[in-house]
């Protein structure tokens, strides 16, 4: 293996550290579980959990260094200096990581306090990708092609005046392609790339970091408050810790129609837009268009975040689409970090238990705007529909 440690504890999406700062203030007693699920079905070589776990290993000599420490303070004030304080005291714990391997198969599970394990998702997912490529001999395209590409991408980005964030951490194909890929998008001076969703390369290239919730902190108030509850108590914890900053809500965790019908008037007001993640994204541009009409919100002065397996030419398509409309930006992920001529692995990991106070597990689940892509245990997930009403 070449160089596979993590260079940074920064070295992961934004919206953990955000979520992790939320979760230290509102639910430091919390036990949660997360799984890895290998949707692409790919088959992972002989003593891959070997290899792993030693990677894995490595992470608990990471520390939050001064000069990190210092960009997070200037860069996001939102972040208060007690939950820095936290975080430079923070270390991963592998023994919360449990790696099986049977045959080709491999099981990954983090247990543990969620604001000690909300950390772990992000580098385990980019780790097992990096490796994957490594231990099966895949050649990748070269840097010179990478960066090319990129920079190609960029222009075509920087034509339709749209501004787009690097939001590849997860599937990336290494750390070295992720450099590169940075490197290449903050060459030119005027272009419309506005940041990355990675901390760590953001503080790096002198960009912002850019992120807000994932899809876990509804599924935790899913599970921990009950379906109906989950999108409203959700956003309204959200604005007890930032106060208005951070103002991109996440849409469909439980259905995007079920998401609008409790996103009313204040918080349509109080948060700058909205992300897109599944489904048809030009219906989705409609339905939040027409939204924000409904409570007398001019859509142009919100904006939508769209990131869901984003190309050049969908993101072609979606401006098109919403110019005069409403505004919009793009969190482009895969694309740029692992488009080096070889099959981007399709690999997630979900939140997909909260322990309640009688040490029982409450199954999480998450209902896409996919058709089909919903995910979580099939009692719940039916019992979820039946509260919510929603019908396939």
């Amino acid at each position: 293996m070449q160089n596979m440690t993590f260079n940074s504890i920064l070295d992961n999406d934004f919206y953990k550290i955000t979520m992790q700062n939320a979760v230290v203030k509102l639910f430091p007693s919390q036990t949660v579980k997360y799984e890895f699920i290998n949707r692409g079905k790919h088959h992972f070589p002989e003593g891959f959990d070997v290899a792993l776990k030693e990677v894995v290993s490595k992470m608990a000599e990471l520390k939050l260094t001064r000069e990190e420490k210092r960009f997070l303070a200037k860069t996001c004030p939102y972040l208060d200096l007690p939950y820095l304080d936290f975080l430079e005291g923070y270390h991963y714990d592998p023994s919360e990581v449990k790696i099986v391997q049977t045959d080709n198969e491999l099981s990954v599970t983090v247990e543990g306090l969620w604001y000690r394990t909300i950390l772990w998702e992000v580098p385990l997912l980019a780790l097992i990708s990096e490796l994957h490529y490594e231990m099966n001999h895949l050649e990748r395209d070269s840097n010179e092609i990478v960066m090319n590409k990129t920079l190609e991408k960029a222009d075509s980005l920087n034509k339709l005046g749209v501004n787009f964030a690097e939001f590849g951490t997860r599937r990336r194909h290494s750390y070295k392609v992720q450099n590169l890929v940075m490197e290449a998008l903050t060459r030119k001076k005027d272009s419309t790339f506005i940041g990355s969703s990675n901390v760590h390369f953001a503080m790096k290239y002198g960009v912002k970091p850019i992120g807000t919730h994932a899809h876990e902190w509804f599924m935790f108030h899913g599970a921990e408050f009950g379906f109906k509850m989950a999108n409203k108590l959700a956003l309204e914890h959200w604005v007890d810790v930032y106060r208005g900053d951070l103002g991109v809500a996440l849409s469909d965790t439980y259905t995007t129609d079920v998401f609008f019908e409790q996103f009313d008037k204040k918080f349509a007001k109080l948060f700058d837009g909205v992300r897109h993640d599944s489904g048809d994204p030009l219906e989705f541009a409609d339905k939040t268009i027409a939204h924000y009409q409904r409570h007398g919100i001019n859509p142009l002065f919100k904006y939508i975040i769209f990131s869901d397996n984003l190309n050049l030419e969908k993101v072609e398509e979606i401006t098109n689409y919403c110019r005069g409309k409403i505004g919009v930006s793009f969190g482009i992920g895969t694309n740029l970090t692992n488009d080096v001529g070889l099959k981007p692995m399709n690999i997630v990991m979900k939140l997909i238990g909260v322990q309640s106070l009688n040490k029982e597990w409450i199954p999480t689940v998450k209902l896409s705007d996919e058709h089909g892509k919903y995910t979580g245990d099939p009692k719940m997930i039916e019992l979820a529909k039946e509260f919510l009403r929603i019908k396939d």
